[in-house]
């Protein structure tokens, strides 16, 4: 039976035990902080690696954590993909009311989680999105830093947006229930399980708003501070954009009028961004050249989910055999 004044903070784990070491104190603190303002809080790990490395993680921080802190429960999900570790965290919070997703690579700023249930609380919305922030791991390549790409968005807070990743939300899981939502295991591997399931969300006529003092710090490591890896996931999220829209539109001449969408959405980024990588060539502006080449993959990932392309970036490395 659900309890309305119980919540879940999750966060999905993959072979980060040093991270998790990290965050998992955090996130105590801050369900503390909520458990004194009258909620019954957790903290629930989903690990999904098969060598469940995390679990020595949270053996160690029970060894040691006072016996009055907020409740730590760990689980494993054997079936590879973020979209089945978000599934098992609507399964494990079955009696809670609230459900906060957050990032294993991220750290909460302080007040994080009591800020998203402020806004909750004033706005009665059923998803509440919080603000993303980038620490690097040393200096960022000249290309990506004059493109200025790990710059987000960050609207007031209240205003309603349509659309979320998993890395700092808040959930109504009594709306979530009702409409019967799941993170689609078709975006497992390829990301955009999350971008799919806050569409459907807010497409059933729900609210979902921005609170912009709830903060985490994203870390972003050496090997994604590269232009080759900013054009990876240009790619990947544009990808990601046309198979949503797919989704979206269901099936038959439904969907094939959403994929002419996505194709009359990607082909002016293509060409304009061409466009523009070729003046900032002319004028001598690198950030003219990377922001129209990250345009131009972009595009070509909505042209190449127009008609059926599929690309996995998360796919994992196929063991070899014995």
């Amino acid at each position: 039976m659900t309890n309305d004044r119980r919540l879940t903070v999750a966060v999905a784990t993959y072979r980060r035990p040093e991270e998790l070491r990290e965050l998992l104190p955090q996130l105590v603190a801050q369900a503390d902080e909520a458990r004194a303002a009258g909620w019954e809080a957790e903290v629930l790990v989903v690990d999904n690696d098969p060598d469940r490395t995390g679990a020595p993680v949270v053996s160690a921080h029970l060894a040691t954590s006072p016996p009055d802190g907020a409740a730590v429960r760990y689980t494993a999900e054997p079936e590879p993909g973020i979209a089945s570790a978000r599934n098992r965290a609507l399964d494990e919070a079955r009696d809670s009311r609230l459900l906060v997703f957050v990032d294993d690579d991220e750290q909460p700023h302080p007040g994080w989680l009591r800020l998203l249930l402020a806004t909750r609380e004033q706005t009665s919305a059923a998803a509440v999105a919080g603000a993303v922030e980038s620490a690097f791991d040393g200096d960022l390549e000249p290309w990506v830093a004059a493109g200025d790409f790990f710059r987000r968005r960050r609207p007031p807070t209240g205003t309603e947006i349509t659309v979320a990743a998993t890395n700092n939300l808040l959930l109504d899981l009594a709306v979530v229930r009702r409409l019967g939502l799941r993170f689609d295991a078709a975006f497992g591997i390829t990301g955009g399980s999350d971008t799919l399931f806050t569409r459907r969300l807010t497409s059933a006529g729900h609210r979902m708003v921005w609170c912009d003092e709830a903060v985490v710090t994203d870390r972003v490591p050496a090997v994604r501070m590269t232009r080759d890896w900013v054009l990876r996931r240009a790619f990947r999220s544009g990808n990601t954009d046309s198979r949503v829209r797919a989704h979206l539109a269901g099936s038959g001449r439904e969907r094939l009028r959403g994929r002419l969408v996505s194709v009359g959405r990607g082909l002016p980024r293509v060409v304009g961004g061409a466009g523009q990588w070729a003046a900032g060539r002319l004028l001598g502006r690198t950030p003219l050249r990377a922001r129209g080449l990250r345009t131009v993959a972009r595009g070509a990932g909505m042209l190449a989910g127009a008609v059926g392309v599929t690309y996995a970036e998360y796919r994992r490395p196929v063991a070899a055999a014995a």
